[in-house]
């Protein structure tokens, strides 16, 4: 018993220098995956976010809900395609992922937060313009681009030390269009709204992997370009690397790739020195480790 508590005593004492790193930081969580499904999983996902906020970090969640809106559309008898790995969203089906993502999902997400001890607050990207679409593709139909980002609505909620928690969906340059928004693409307009320290994308793997199938630690946009131009990076990937080089250029400090099925995936990343998932950062020199990184 005395070695498990020195233990502890221990990891908090080395975590000491990634709090002060990350205190008074912008911190951007894609959440998604398996884990929104599994109440145990969103707990301890929501123990992770109030801590980040205890701890002087000022995040915010963005969310998906694929197998929800996949769940509500069977039952509704509504069809579903899916071009380039996004949907293609009609009038109908952009209701059903209206209601489900600023309904459900996020409803969800935010009283998990409340109960483990944090203040949260859901917004969808419509609440105060906070992101303004176009029509990314005609054959997706109502799903968006960002194009316009106002942002302070968050700023201000960082002032209240509250979380945002944000559901993809949002208004179009007419007041009456709704866009479906891809949720990795708009944690990565807000990250670079935001000029985030750290955009973590939280999926399914464990990062990305090079030819021999190992995840790689961490990657420069230059290393990004040529493994997707050789196939290495490929699939569902292709869309969150693109989504992370998108940040990058927007004023993002790092964006890191990491499987949200491992417990404590985001305090491995930000608070340890092993960190966790690939990061992809700039050609600047990293200080030591993930966590302390500049």
């Amino acid at each position: 018993m005395n070695r498990d508590w020195k233990a502890t005593a221990r990891t908090l004492s080395e975590a000491l220098p990634y709090l002060q790193r990350f205190s008074g930081a912008i911190v951007v969580v894609k959440f998604g995956g398996n884990a929104m499904g599994d109440d145990e999983a969103m707990a301890e996902f929501a123990r992770d976010v109030v801590l980040m906020r205890l701890v002087g970090i000022n995040v915010v969640v963005v969310h998906g809900g694929g197998p929800m809106i996949n769940d509500l559309l069977k039952r509704l008898g509504i069809q579903s395609e899916f071009v380039r790995g996004k949907r293609v969203t009609d009038k109908a089906t952009v209701e059903v992922v209206e209601m489900v993502l600023t309904g459900l999902v996020n409803k969800r997400i935010v009283q998990a937060i409340m109960d483990e001890g944090g203040r949260a607050v859901g917004l969808s990207g419509k609440d105060d313009d906070l992101m303004v679409c176009v029509a990314d593709d005609p054959e997706l139909g109502f799903v968006g681009k960002p194009v316009e980002m106002n942002v302070q609505v968050l700023r201000d909620l960082f002032t209240a030390k509250i979380i945002p928690v944000i559901a993809p969906v949002a208004t179009g340059m007419s007041a009456l269009e709704t866009f479906n928004v891809n949720g990795d693409t708009a944690a990565g307009a807000i990250a670079g709204a935001l000029k985030a320290d750290r955009l973590l994308l939280l999926t399914d793997v464990s990062g990305v992997k090079d030819e021999t199938g190992n995840v790689v630690t961490e990657l420069t946009p230059d290393q990004v370009r040529a493994m997707t131009e050789s196939g290495v990076i490929a699939g569902g990937m292709i869309p969150k690397t693109e989504t992370a080089l998108a940040a990058l250029e927007q004023g993002v400090r790092a964006v890191v790739i990491l499987d949200g099925r491992v417990s404590n995936a985001c305090l491995l990343e930000l608070f340890t020195e092993h960190g966790a998932g690939s990061m992809i950062r700039s050609t600047e020199p990293r200080i030591k480790s993930h966590g302390s990184s500049l």
